[in-house]
């Protein structure tokens, strides 16, 4: 490590006073901090932040960062403007200088030793579009210049790639390897189990490609206590940055104590995740769109009712490596509706005919309902009918139809896309409306149905009767029920007063 904490705070803003507002909020959270000079928006704004750093006299490991456009940064410079930022910065109280190769190429060591030669030298590589062919290749330049520390990040595509690069961190030399990217994002987090391991995380602005923001490194993942001891959990999906999943477990592990940790995982790619299962130390995961039937044939079991179903949302991994998949859907489904109405004798439709579909195609056919299915593959539509003994129907005939409920087993309708819905208000003839997405939790087909003065339920409660299932299944303990529901309700506040934010700024 470069300083004190393995997580490093990125202090990045176009003014000096925006840089010194977040230098203060970093300095609360940990005691090592990169100041990305290059994000001032001119000289004078880099001098003045400069000054302000020498008052103050921090005592912390400072990473002075002044990145030239050439290399990826914003510096617009020349070299020379760029060591003078560098030497004042130093003599600022930074204790490192981050000099990327391109700068290096083009200056001889002994300059360097007599501009810069009072704190130490990280040399970095960066590769924004792909992973360099040679990594050994590209360390031996880095170190050709006699520097304290090497950076090499680069731009990972798959789970495979983030691994090699982050293997180059476990030379005894001081190797900082950064997997960007967001397939690379969980390789990057889990790289913190490590002792030597090292992570940047902006405290707001994000510098690089897949990073995760200081907050949620320390609050949502509580990334400073990860080691080799850590359980590791996530959820697969493509896409998967909208899921709110790790607030939601990572609250479990955290109310009940236990050392374990859930991350996101991008998965564009099966074959390289469950590649990825054993190197990584993956103990189970969650399932989502669009794996819930794809991921059964990387299975060596089956819950009887998922294999029934045909799609899971749930694995564990044992001690010798297998898979075994669960499908908790099913229970959410049963849980929410069982409180609204009676199933038995029931009518419902079903929008989708999916993984998601499937598991609520067969609560309610268990709970004793008729289930009718309308999608936009009509020939999956009647195979889930056929499956359930139900019923397909066409989408010309649902403003003739009648149900006891309407249930939403689609992604239509899922953030970003909120404004639209599967179904139009003139075809929800029912009494009840269940969205299975909790995200937002209002969606719009819960908007159309509200103003026709049908009830409505939002998949939150869904959400949260899998989830709690699920973390049962993985830790074999009582959920902290709860915790992992106010988790979830405040990342969707959140959630929802940032996208406010955003909107009313477009105005």
């Amino acid at each position: 490590m470069l300083g004190a904490d393995k997580i490093c705070a990125v202090v990045a803003a176009p003014d000096a006073r925006s840089m010194g507002r977040q230098l203060a909020r970093a300095l609360r959270q940990t005691a090592t901090v990169e100041l990305r000079l290059d994000w001032l928006s001119d000289d004078r704004e880099i001098g003045r932040f400069l000054a302000h750093l020498a008052a103050r006299k921090i005592r912390a490991t400072l990473i002075a960062t002044c990145r030239r456009r050439e290399a990826g940064g914003r510096y617009r410079g020349t070299i020379a403007g760029q060591l003078v930022h560098l030497a004042e910065a130093i003599r600022a109280g930074c204790t490192w200088y981050d000099l990327e190769i391109e700068t290096a190429r083009r200056c001889p060591p002994e300059l360097l030793d007599v501009l810069l030669g009072d704190a130490h030298r990280l040399t970095s590589a960066h590769f924004f579009r792909r992973m360099p062919g040679n990594l050994a290749h590209v360390a031996a330049e880095l170190w050709r210049g006699r520097p304290d520390a090497i950076k090499i990040a680069a731009q990972c595509d798959s789970l495979v790639d983030s691994r090699k690069l982050l293997r180059l961190a476990r030379n005894p030399r001081k190797i900082v390897a950064i997997p960007m990217g967001e397939v690379a994002l969980p390789a990057r987090l889990l790289a913190l189990r490590e002792k030597k391991a090292f992570a940047y995380a902006p405290v707001e602005n994000h510098t690089a490609p897949g990073q995760i923001s200081l907050d949620e490194m320390k609050d949502l993942y509580r990334a400073d206590r990860l080691d080799p001891r850590t359980r590791v959990y996530g959820v697969i999906g493509d896409p998967v940055g909208h899921s709110l999943s790790p607030a939601m477990q990572n609250a479990g592990f955290a109310a009940r104590g236990i050392h374990a940790v859930y991350v996101p995982f991008l998965v564009r790619d099966l074959k390289d995740f469950v590649d990825s299962i054993e190197p990584l130390g993956i103990r189970g995961f969650s399932v989502t769109l669009p794996h819930k039937e794809r991921i059964l044939k990387y299975l060596d079991g089956c819950d009887p009712l998922a294999e029934k179903i045909g799609a899971v949302n749930t694995v564990v991994v044992d001690g010798k490596g297998k898979l075994y998949g669960y499908n908790t859907d099913y229970v959410g489904v049963l849980r929410t509706l069982e409180r609204r109405m009676p199933l038995a004798g029931s009518r419902v439709l079903i929008a989708g005919a999916g993984g998601a579909a499937r598991a609520v195609a067969f609560a309610l056919a268990e709970g004793g309902a008729s289930v009718c299915v309308w999608a936009r593959r009509p020939a999956r539509a009647k195979s889930l009918a056929r499956a359930v003994g139900g019923q397909a129907i066409a989408r010309g005939d649902l403003r003739r139809e009648f149900f006891d409920a309407i249930v939403n087993a689609t992604p239509v309708g899922m953030h970003p896309r909120a404004g639209e819905s599967p179904l139009a208000a003139g075809e929800l003839n029912c009494r009840l409306v269940f969205d299975t997405i909790y995200r937002p939790r209002v969606t719009r087909l819960l908007q159309l149905a509200a103003r026709r003065g049908i009830e409505t339920v939002s998949g939150v409660e869904m959400f949260v009767a899998q989830g709690t299932a699920q973390w049962e299944i993985w830790t074999g303990r009582r959920a902290p029920v709860a915790a992992m529901r106010r988790a979830l309700l405040l990342a969707l506040a959140r959630g929802e007063q940032a996208a406010g934010k955003k909107a009313r700024g477009k105005r």
